[in-house]
């Protein structure tokens, strides 16, 4: 049996702005650093300690995961790094004030381009000032891998290989895994693992900075059937609040 723990970064800047984020790469936020080593607490106090860790490119994910790693004195665990595992790409809203999005759009549209598992936003722009498409840690991908939009359906499919080649290979061989990611790389992941149907999917809503803690067996599926909101490492009311948070930027609240 081994142990997967998924961890989504901390507030980001962007986060606090309540804009959308996507593969721009921001950095966190001083509360998101509070929440990264609180992370590593909890892990530390649940006697978690993970043997490989597996972040996306972006710079959030990577500051999360030191800081969470350095208060469970594990900073030398060997590191695998993938786009595939970057934040859903939200197109030509990269940029945009949720809030100012949804008074120009409408409610309902914006929560479509937000929650709907199979309805990208408007592909970027060349001239959006915040396109992350010419970033260099991109300049080796295939021109046809780099999206220029993305669904939450789009973010499954790259994320399932690499799930597959990378995060299982080091599980079958018994290694606790930490994954640090991103809100929608991580429900991606959540969806394969409890089997949650297209049409619940949107409803979940993954909160920054508190591990999330698999058992798996030799099948890699989960050894219970616990909800997901059962699975965190922290205090059940916290989690609800932190998640009705991400919730209620839908709305841009």
């Amino acid at each position: 049996m081994s142990r997967l723990v998924l961890l989504r970064h901390g507030e980001s800047e962007w986060n606090e702005l309540n804009l959308f984020t996507g593969w721009y790469d921001c950095d966190l936020t001083e509360r998101g650093r509070g929440e990264a080593r609180a992370a590593g607490r909890m892990m530390a106090d649940h006697g978690v300690d993970p043997d490989v860790l597996h972040t996306s490119l972006q710079l959030r994910a990577i500051r999360t995961s030191v800081l969470a790693l350095d208060e469970l004195g594990r900073m030398w665990l060997p590191v695998r790094r993938s786009w595939r595992l970057n934040e859903r790409h939200y197109g030509d809203l990269t940029g945009k004030n949720k809030q100012q999005t949804t008074e120009q759009f409408g409610e309902e549209q914006v929560l479509v381009w937000r929650r709907s598992y199979d309805v990208p936003p408007p592909p970027i722009a060349d001239d959006n000032e915040f396109n992350p498409n010419v970033d260099a840690r991109y300049a080796d991908l295939p021109p046809e891998l780099v999206p220029t939009t993305e669904c939450l359906a789009d973010v499954v499919a790259r994320m399932l290989p690499y799930w597959y080649d990378a995060i299982v290979p080091d599980l079958t061989a018994g290694h606790d895994v930490l994954v640090v990611a991103h809100g929608n790389s991580l429900r991606a992941l959540v969806k394969h693992l409890q089997g949650i149907s297209d049409d619940e999917i949107p409803q979940l809503n993954i909160p920054t900075g508190v591990p999330l803690l698999y058992e798996l067996g030799d099948d890699l599926a989960p050894t219970d059937d616990r909800p997901v909101d059962e699975r965190y490492l922290a205090d059940p009311d916290e989690v609800r609040a932190r998640a009705e948070a991400v919730a209620r930027q839908a709305s841009g609240g």
